[in-house]
């Protein structure tokens, strides 16, 4: 059990604290299952792990409404799972299965949900940055209030294509929130070493776009904030940078044994942040659930990872006729040669 924190009143409802609660515990059962199913080889390729970071994006998820979009970089399972992807798909797109979201062709990096608005998973460091202004693009081109999230890392922040991505959202006003998910380490490399600046979000002063710091280890704290930058979207007055800080537990990927930190350095936000214990305590102490309900919620919880992976290991390899679906170029012209 973490050692208990201090915690303050909240105006947040019992119901929406159990809902963040719940969210969050998926995520983390979510990821803990997938480690294991990586050790046991049933993962291939690569696999990064969301452990430790769950409030971000459930609590930013709680600021959005239908039509708004997501697109992030390859720690990407919670995100999926927050705006509402079915674990089933994800676990089997994981494993490379025929019911994954991608046909088993995708990946931990490479899955996608027009229904949910979920646009990537991209393998490429920064990539998804330009991407993200361009989808928030055609929705200013639309006329509609949507907000597209685009989720990139401390390390990312680094990348030309960024900055380039700020001036074209700032000239043109687009409805874009950039959230920079900063774990405080770039791939093994601390911020402290690869960052001039402590605080990233300053950055966006250049181009006009107002930001701001967040703890990302309070759900709450993310939710407010996250209301916030998308009001400034949805008026029209461009684009909002959030600096999400947090922490990740396990390494960068399942291949990274994480000797550039000590033990105690992570056992230390394990006890003292854990965002999940945070909003465990103000379940407890606001007397909005006892210990017996939040064990079932973790019960009703693992069932639903457990059914994942055993959808996931039932669920047929794709047929090698899938090599020839989702291109870009139809196969006409081809055959009529």
């Amino acid at each position: 059990m973490a050692a208990k924190k201090t915690t303050k009143k909240t105006n947040t409802s019992g119901e929406e604290l159990k809902e963040f609660y719940r969210e969050m515990l998926l995520i983390r059962r979510f990821e803990e299952k997938a480690g294991q199913l990586y050790g046991m080889g049933l993962i291939g390729g690569f696999c990064h792990l969301y452990i430790g970071q769950e409030a971000v994006v459930v609590g930013l998820e709680a600021a959005t409404k239908e039509g708004d979009k997501r697109i992030t970089t390859y720690r990407d399972h919670g995100h999926m799972l927050a705006c509402g992807m079915d674990p089933n798909g994800v676990m089997a797109e994981l494993t490379g299965r025929e019911g994954g979201y991608s046909r088993g062709k995708g990946g931990s990096m490479h899955m996608f949900s027009r229904e949910k608005h979920f646009y990537g998973g991209h393998g490429i460091v920064g990539a998804n940055v330009p991407l993200g202004a361009g989808l928030a693009f055609a929705d200013k081109y639309k006329g509609n209030d949507n907000v597209t999230f685009t989720y990139f890392g401390d390390g990312a922040a680094n990348q030309g294509q960024v900055y380039e991505t700020f001036n074209m959202a700032a000239l043109w006003d687009l409805p874009v929130i950039f959230v920079i998910e900063n774990n405080q380490y770039a791939m093994g490399t601390s911020q402290q070493r690869s960052t001039s600046s402590p605080d990233i979000y300053h950055r966006g002063e250049a181009f006009g776009i107002p930001g701001e710091m967040v703890d990302g280890m309070d759900v709450l704290a993310v939710k407010e904030a996250g209301e916030k930058a998308v009001a400034h979207c949805r008026a029209g007055k461009g684009p909002y940078i959030l600096e999400v800080k947090t922490y990740r537990y396990r390494g960068h990927s399942m291949s990274d044994p994480a000797k550039y930190r000590t033990r105690e350095e992570v056992q230390k936000v394990r006890e003292e942040k854990d965002a999940i214990e945070h909003v465990r305590d103000l379940l407890l102490q606001g007397k909005h659930a006892s210990e017996d309900d939040l064990k079932a919620v973790d019960k009703e919880i693992k069932g639903i990872v457990n059914k994942s992976a055993e959808f996931a290991k039932e669920s047929p390899e794709p047929d090698l006729k899938e090599l020839w679906t989702d291109i870009y170029v139809e196969d006409s012209d081809h055959e009529a040669a």
